[in-house]
């Protein structure tokens, strides 16, 4: 089977990973075969896309780099002969754009840590137990502090007492400009395992963090030294004090880790600003967006859909926020969007803008795809009013050299490899992964079961429902995402089912992996003669979230040709997802 991936396209894959990727290669060829064989129209192939699965970069022309060189060539002293007409050119320039109403500040970044395993800082380390542990010394961020020498390894099925609890104490000094004194600025951490606690300029910033695979932030702007140095210190514990957290994210079928493994960094926004968007786009081109501001008074808020060209879709729309009001609805409708889908993942543009005394103050923007979900019970599982099938695999975030630290290149790698099977989806096994995993998704088009984690055992209910926001908040605008999954085989919480209809604005269908829920029948490993037999003469849906495991059923392709024939030809069944895409075994 010949390969599609560009390699000149990936910034690092290690001649390790490359071997495996090879392995499963081979070991997948049956499977590709025989998902490939199957005629259904809509996922039947898979368009080979040049699209880039890129970071959003702001497209605000007054901060471009390019401005900034253009001034500083105007200025140049070798231009003497035109100094005058330089700096006349220069205060017009000025006072053009501090009068201008055409542009608002977009939040701005500046990184505390590598923007992921290919690209670390080191920061200050000390490791309280385990392999290099009582001495300060440094280690990369992001990273997990095993694969880098300190600590203990441990597998999930370990005893508890045997268990390596040791502590990461980090510290790492930063500068912030004098220019962010006026503005909100909080300090984000896209991922650390598992409790976090932490210090700006020795003053706590917040409550300790728990849980691992989750988005967290702390407002610091009262905490910082403007255009001194500062300060930040991290104590990350790796067993979480919160035994529910254990039972959801510690005990399972994987390699146990610690640190700071995902990137940080500080966001800078202005006094009113934008905090997040919920869209809705569906397929007959209705657009709603849930707008939640912080301080913005008696505000307007305007929005504008664009195509990936620039082009602006329609005109523009608005709408109003009272004063004390922390969200705002704005809507419109697109005549004849492109669709997404796995075949053709067509994306769009929002470009968001909050406006004090119709003066815009703060802009956000996000992609897109026009797409609905639909279950029909005892039916199946419609995308755009097409009845579809899954044919899917499990996959964790994981890396043989950098554990659960990963980057673009890899999720990059990962798809194409899905796609090059005619996989079509992919289920996050047992937690929500990164972002640019997700943005490769909705670019290249894959179906994504999003996960909240829980092995087999689930969070207690107050630190489940703070996690399960921050995930729909975080992921909920990618069009790859169809549907939600609540924890594993068991480690479901039943009382965070509303909160996912309650927080998701496009109301996609939630599973149980594991459970008859919902309408839908997701048992695990069925022998094909009971399995076929009782399941799929019932009256639900049934979609195995995982089936055939690599490891024990003697491999991917052992009779997969018998289970896809007849969940091919069974209306009731909507395909299912293979254990797994890659085995998490760890270089040591």
């Amino acid at each position: 089977m010949k390969s599609t991936i560009n390699r000149d396209r990936l910034n690092f894959v290690s001649s390790f990973f490359c071997t495996q990727q090879q392995q499963l290669r081979l070991s997948f060829r049956c499977v590709a075969l025989l998902y490939r064989n199957s005629s259904f129209h809509l996922f039947n192939k898979h368009p080979q896309s040049s699209r880039h699965c890129e970071e959003e970069r702001p497209s605000n022309p007054l901060f471009s780099k390019n401005n900034f060189e253009f001034d500083q060539q105007i200025a140049s002293p070798s231009c003497a002969r035109l100094a005058m007409t330089s700096s006349l050119f220069l205060l017009a320039i000025i006072f053009f754009f501090s009068n201008s109403t055409a542009y608002a500040q977009q939040t701005q970044i500046q990184y505390l840590s590598g923007t992921g395993s290919h690209h670390t800082v080191n920061w200050d380390f000390f490791c309280t137990a385990g392999n290099n542990s009582g001495k300060w010394t440094t280690i990369p961020v992001p990273s997990n502090w095993e694969l880098q020498g300190f600590g203990k390894y441990n597998y999930g099925f370990a005893k508890d007492t045997s268990r390596g609890k040791e502590k990461g104490l980090y510290k790492h000094t930063f500068k912030v400009d004098d220019a962010w004194k006026n503005k909100i600025v909080n300090l984000v951490f896209e991922g650390a395992m598992t409790d976090v606690e932490v210090k700006i300029n020795g003053q706590l910033a917040g409550p300790v963090h728990q849980g691992s695979y989750y988005r967290f932030k702390y407002e610091i702007s009262k905490l910082l030294k403007y255009g001194g140095d500062n300060l930040l210190e991290a104590t990350v514990a790796k067993h979480s004090t919160n035994e529910t957290v254990n039972d959801a994210e510690r005990r399972g079928d994987f390699w146990l880790f610690g640190g700071i493994f995902r990137p940080v960094y500080l966001e800078g926004l202005p006094a009113a600003y934008i905090e997040r968007l919920a869209l809705n786009a569906d397929a007959k081109g209705k657009f709603i967006a849930n707008v939640f501001v912080r301080n913005a008074g008696a505000a307007t808020i305007t929005a504008q859909v664009y195509n990936l060209k620039g082009e602006k879709v329609g005109g523009a729309f608005t709408t109003s926020v009272n004063k004390g009001d922390s969200n705002a609805i704005i809507n419109s409708r697109v005549s004849s969007p492109k669709l997404w889908s796995p075949e053709f993942p067509n994306l769009y543009k929002v470009e968001v803008s909050l406006l004090s005394n119709s003066k815009p103050v703060h802009s956000v923007n996000t992609k897109f795809g026009f797409r609905t979900v639909e279950l029909k019970q005892r039916d199946g599982i419609y995308i755009n009013g097409v009845k579809i099938k899954f044919k899917g695999v499990n996959r964790h975030s994981f890396n043989p050299k950098t554990g659960r630290a990963l980057n673009a290149a890899v999720s990059l790698e990962d798809v194409q490899l899905m796609k090059d099977m005619n996989m079509n989806a992919v289920r996050m096994s047992h937690y929500p992964t990164d972002d640019h995993f997700y943005n490769v998704c909705d670019s290249l088009g894959l179906f994504v079961l999003d996960e909240l984690a829980g092995w087999h055992g689930h969070y207690d209910t107050k630190t489940g429902t703070e996690l399960l926001k921050a995930m729909i908040a975080k992921n909920g605008n990618h069009p790859s995402i169809v549907m939600w999954a609540n924890g594993n085989e068991g480690g479901h919480n039943f009382e965070l089912d509303h909160v996912f209809s309650d927080e998701d604005i496009q109301q996609r269908p939630v599973v149980h992996p594991w459970q008859l829920f919902n309408g839908v029948e997701t048992q695990h490993y069925r022998e094909y003669n009971y399995g076929i037999g009782n399941y799929n003469n019932g009256r639900d849906i049934v979609m195995p979230t995982e089936f055939l495991h690599g490891l024990y059923d003697g491999g991917h392709g052992a009779g997969l040709e018998d289970y896809w024939e007849a969940m091919w030809k069974d209306p009731l069944s909507a395909g299912g997802f293979l254990w797994d895409f890659a085995d998490e075994g760890v270089v040591r």
